[in-house]
């Protein structure tokens, strides 16, 4: 009994934090919005019954977001954005997290803490500081300015640049984190033993240790991807209005349209979309630890 109620508190908490909500913003999307009433109807009501509201949904809402091209166009960009965005953080993440793995061991807990210290600090805060830091009497256009560099400054501030630069930086710890963990874990003897037998360290970088480390790799790339599909805060705030992310949209529509069936309907489809790669990090994550016992 006591196995029963450990097993079954996730569950609980799976289905109130996020099966009963998405059940809810389902609903909406199948909903059509009403005018001085109601944000959306049908409403449910136990004199018509069960049968008369269902008959009253229809998907409608999700056949508007293909036929209206900044929906789709919005999914694209946010697709590529995210995608792009994880392979900067990995090429940066990496060697990082490489040169953390082959400090002395004294040193690490220091260089762990200096990765994850940034989230002592609100998200928001640090965005915003960005947005100093970029502008165009930003820190860096002075220094640059000073150093020579430029004779002008910089737009940098409300494009995609500064997307770029704000999703890397925010998302960064959880790319070095898991592929440090993989990296630290890594038996130095298979290394030496390949340049025993010939490898050049580079060689032996690329068919040991990077191999060896694919795990964290692809834990990495999820745990940053994943989130940045649906950023909202730092596209509006680093991006302005020439960035279109799907979370500026389905902010945009819940807020400002006020049209919450249509904003339902966007969320559902981007919960869809997210699906695929945690179902993925999931078989990754179970085939890892498969292969660990």
């Amino acid at each position: 009994m006591k196995r029963v109620v450990v097993a079954l508190i996730p569950y609980l908490w799976l289905l109130g934090l996020f099966l009963v909500p998405f059940a809810i913003v389902l609903k909406i999307s199948l909903s059509d919005v009403a005018m001085a009433r109601p944000p959306y109807l049908p409403q449910f009501s136990w004199n018509e019954g069960i049968g008369a509201f269902l008959s009253q949904l229809d998907f409608e809402n999700f056949t508007f977001l293909t036929t209206d091209d900044l929906y789709w166009k919005a999914y694209l960009s946010s697709l590529k954005i995210a995608a792009t965005s994880t392979l900067l953080t990995l090429l940066i993440g990496y060697p990082i997290a490489y040169a953390m793995a082959r400090t002395p061991e004294q040193w690490r807990a220091t260089l762990m803490m200096l990765v994850i210290l940034p989230f002592w600090t609100s998200f928001l805060i640090r965005v915003y500081s960005w947005m100093g830091i970029l502008s165009q009497e930003g820190y860096l256009n002075q220094l640059l300015l000073g150093l020579g560099v430029i004779s002008e400054p910089l737009i940098l501030l409300n494009t995609k640049i500064a997307v770029y630069i704000g999703i890397v930086y925010t998302y960064i710890p959880f790319m070095i984190l898991p592929i440090y963990a993989a990296l630290h874990r890594l038996d130095n003897s298979l290394i030496e033993a390949a340049e025993d037998l010939g490898c050049s360290r580079a060689k032996a970088f690329w068919l040991v240790t990077v191999p060896l480390s694919r795990n964290g790799i692809v834990a990495g790339c999820f745990l940053v991807f994943i989130p940045t599909l649906g950023e909202f805060v730092i596209p509006s705030l680093l991006g302005g209005s020439g960035t279109l992310m799907i979370g500026k949209v389905l902010w945009e529509e819940f807020f400002n349209n006020r049209d919450w069936p249509v904003a339902s309907a966007v969320a559902v489809v981007l919960v869809l979309i997210l699906i695929i790669p945690i179902v993925l990090f999931q078989q990754n994550q179970q085939k890892q630890q498969e292969a660990e016992s």
